[in-house]
C-alpha cells in the first residue's frame, strides 16, 4: 500500500452526513481506497432537518505505520 492517500486526500478524514445508504457507501468507498476506521462512529439528531447525522473518522494506514 502506498504511504500517502490517493488523489491528494488527507491522511485523516471525518466523514459526516445523514445516516442513510449514501453515507454508508461513502465510508465503504474510503475503506476500499485503503483507509481504516478510526474510533467509534458518532450519531446525533438534527431536529431542524428531522434526521440522524452520522460521523466516522478514518485514517490512512501506510506501510510505515
Amino acid at each position: 500500500m502506498p504511504n500517502n492517500p490517493p488523489e491528494g486526500l488527507p491522511r485523516y478524514r471525518l466523514l459526516t452526513g445523514p445516516d442513510d445508504a449514501s453515507f454508508c457507501h461513502r465510508v465503504s468507498a474510503a475503506l476500499e481506497l485503503g483507509y481504516e476506521l478510526y474510533g467509534n462512529p458518532a450519531i446525533t439528531y438534527d431536529s431542524d432537518k428531522k434526521t440522524a447525522i452520522a460521523a466516522q473518522a478514518i485514517i490512512w494506514k501506510s506501510e510505515k505505520s
